[in-house]
């Protein structure tokens, strides 16, 4: 019997050589990457054997592989679950309230920052906004209760002063002013941190396009919209594809601290029913399929944003 020998295409091979040549080339950042892959492997892919659990009935004390199998059971009681539905639409619904307002006061910040002449006030500025960055958020969950306080808070005082309202209003009792408190507080804890990366995407933009715009006849806000604009194009692409893969990540922290029985409806969070539905039940089973459900949403969206921005011809991540 004639025994069939597959050789690899001269193509294949042709990329191997190349892919050798290129880490002997590099040799020295292939080495300087080796320990940040093996912490990787360690800490980021060696713990999704623990995925294995949302296809089981899962008991502490057990092996991961003494398990009492039960397949899909855990997912298909997540989608007929009407509290996880409901979970997954405040999630998404914060998200993107998130995901906009961050886009729009961070490069709206670092538009107007740039701007500034004066190197003295640009700093302060700068130092200034990257504060709340820092504070945890309990500190920033304090301030926003103070902020909104129905009795001593600045807007229902300011709302009183000026008319707007003749009682006040007790922001954290009534379930659809919650999303935006949330929004608005990510927004003044993370602008001046997320304009950090504009910035310096506007810093490499060539001077001699800013001259060229004057000689023209453009004024600052055309060549904030000719020149500074289409610069930073491809950062703010890049960008967007990454937040588009952390669109079920909402958050827990300032959900969690803010929320109360009033507003759960609209508070809760994948990250709160993993806690509160999984962990705390024990029902770990159940927090991993669904910890598995945000994972692959994530990874289907960052495939499918960077689809389509390849499709349009714009910047993409691969």
């Amino acid at each position: 019997m004639l025994e069939t020998v597959v050789h690899p295409s001269p193509k294949k091979v042709g990329s191997l050589k190349k892919l050798f040549k290129k880490c002997k080339e590099q040799k020295e950042l292939v080495l300087l990457s080796i320990p940040f892959v093996i912490y990787a492997l360690i800490f980021y892919y060696a713990p999704l054997s623990g995925w294995l659990m949302a296809f089981q009935n899962y008991r502490p004390g057990r092996g991961i592989f003494e398990q009492e199998w039960v397949g899909l059971n855990n997912f298909k009681f997540l989608f007929s679950d009407p509290t996880f539905i409901n979970v997954v639409r405040n999630t998404l619904a914060m998200s993107m309230i998130n995901l906009v307002l961050g886009f729009i006061f961070s490069i709206g910040f670092a538009l107007l920052l740039n701007e500034v002449r004066n190197k003295t006030v640009k700093k302060f500025m700068q130092t200034v906004s990257y504060l709340p960055h820092f504070l945890s958020w309990i500190i920033v969950t304090g301030i926003v209760m103070e902020v909104l306080s129905p009795e001593t808070g600045i807007i229902n005082q300011l709302l009183l002063v000026f008319g707007i309202i003749d009682t006040p209003i007790n922001f954290f009792a009534d379930p659809k002013y919650f999303w935006w408190i949330v929004g608005f507080a990510n927004v003044w804890k993370s602008t001046g941190w997320g304009s950090i990366i504009y910035l310096a995407a506007m810093a490499s933009i060539n001077e001699e396009l800013y001259e060229a715009a004057s000689i023209d006849g453009a004024n600052r806000l055309r060549k904030i919209w000719h020149v500074t604009l289409p610069g930073i194009k491809p950062t703010i692409f890049i960008l967007l594809l990454i937040n588009i893969g952390n669109i079920l990540n909402a958050g827990f922290e300032v959900q969690y601290l803010l929320g109360n029985g009033l507003v759960q409806g609209v508070s809760q969070t994948i990250d709160i029913f993993v806690l509160k539905y999984g962990i705390s039940l024990n029902n770990y089973s159940l927090a991993t399929a669904a910890g598995i459900f945000n994972g692959i949403i994530s990874l289907t969206l960052i495939f499918i944003a960077n689809h389509l921005a390849k499709a349009a011809g714009e910047e993409r991540l691969f």
